[in-house]
């Protein structure tokens, strides 16, 4: 028998007619989101905190430069202290390296604010815990900014699932499949990926898991019909010509407390084309948006006709299924042409569910499960690929 499902606790705050943001990490997430949000209605950047003051000027900058009143500044180690600490801010939203996330997500909703925090939330199951732990105590939200949930074919394949175009799904892949050794030439960017890599390739397991694991999350619905029971992972060493040796890549198995098997891929070094697989198979379908998308269902009048579609013949079919409210933000970031889609529809909804007091799409709960897998998976990597049990963190029973 299945182990139960335990009912997902929702985090409910009164509406807020504006939602003002502290943005913390002037790097290159920051300012990107700091341009976003000019597109944005119903929220207004009133802090920016970096430890360089260069940074949060330049984030001034930018704000003016859109027609958009300059933020307060704050400068420093202590930059993220004072912004969690403004009474004004209702939204601490945290652009820094992943290492600080935990401790800024903590102290902000301890002092009061909502949370918005970059993948991953945390990076161990102990901290996991005290984001949990934390919402819970003060009420405040958590949400992670897993961006790929709010992916075009994501978002499609989850509504094409509501309405059972793929029968019981049986199994799902996710990855990270991005080769960031060929560094771009933007001078931040660049340091964007020689950190990311620097920090995947010294971790024995799936150090950036949440690109992954988010939409199949959603698409399993983890809140109420099922869970991650156990996770299986391995991780090859490679040796650099410098005689170093570095993880390569990492490979998981999940498997649910329905029988689901959930493939998960981390690959960053190795010249393989990019990819998140993102591939759903079903008793009555089976999609995959990489390397090429693919749709095929039993249902052939869901197809239009057609037994099986690639390419943008898939898209196209995939399009009938933009129905969805987050789906209409894409869409709309493309007609105000947003330069990334997905992060606009991302940021709107957010806006959106905090103007009207809604339950947010990614919750404290869905950041905890999707996070622990860092440490999870290298646990079982650094084991020789023993199982390991994945918390239940919406079951106070459970907790240890």
């Amino acid at each position: 028998m299945p182990t139960p499902i335990h009912p997902s606790r929702q985090i409910a705050c009164p509406p807020l007619p504006v939602v003002h943001i502290a943005l913390v990490g002037m790097g290159q997430r920051g300012l990107k989101t700091l341009e976003r949000y000019a597109y944005i209605e119903g929220a207004a950047i009133v802090c920016v905190a970096d430890l360089d003051a260069s940074r949060t000027a330049r984030a001034n900058a930018r704000l003016t430069a859109t027609g958009r009143p300059a933020a307060r500044p704050f400068s420093g180690p202590d930059a993220w202290r004072e912004a969690c600490r403004m009474s004004e801010v209702d939204l601490v939203y945290i652009c820094t390296d992943w290492t600080s996330h935990t401790p800024i997500a903590l102290e902000a909703m301890r002092c009061g604010k909502h949370v918005a925090v970059e993948v991953p939330a945390a990076t161990t199951v102990a901290d996991c815990w005290r984001l949990v732990e934390t919402a819970e105590a003060t009420r405040r939200h958590c949400f992670m900014t897993e961006n790929c949930c709010y992916d075009r074919f994501a978002l499609e394949t989850l509504e094409m699932h509501r309405r059972g175009l793929f029968g019981q799904i049986t199994h799902c892949e996710g990855g990270y499949l991005h080769c960031l050794t060929e560094a771009p030439a933007d001078p931040q960017q660049r340091a964007s990926y020689q950190w990311i890599e620097q920090a995947c390739t010294a971790h024995a397991g799936n150090a950036y898991p949440t690109h992954a694991i988010g939409p199949i999350a959603q698409l399993l619905d983890f809140r109420h019909s099922d869970r991650m029971v156990s996770i299986v992972s391995l991780s090859p060493l490679a040796q650099s010509p410098e005689g170093q040796r570095y993880f390569a890549s990492n490979t998981s198995i999940i498997r649910t407390a329905r029988g689901v098997s959930i493939l998960l891929q981390l690959d960053v070094t190795t010249p393989r084309p990019y990819s998140r697989l993102q591939t759903i198979c079903g008793t009555q379908g089976f999609a995959q948006k990489y390397p090429l998308p693919t749709l095929q269902l039993r249902d052939k009048e869901a197809l239009t006709g057609h037994a099986a579609l690639t390419g943008e013949a898939a898209l196209e079919a995939l399009s009938h299924y933009d129905t969805s409210d987050a789906l209409k933000l894409w869409l709309e970031g493309r007609e105000k042409q947003v330069p990334n889609e997905m992060n606009y529809a991302m940021d709107a909804r957010l806006i959106y569910c905090l103007r009207h007091g809604l339950p947010l799409d990614i919750d404290v709960y869905d950041a905890a499960e999707w996070s622990c897998l860092a440490e999870l998976s290298q646990r079982s990597a650094e084991l020789g690929g023993v199982p390991v049990e994945v918390p239940e963190f919406r079951n106070r029973t459970n907790r240890t």
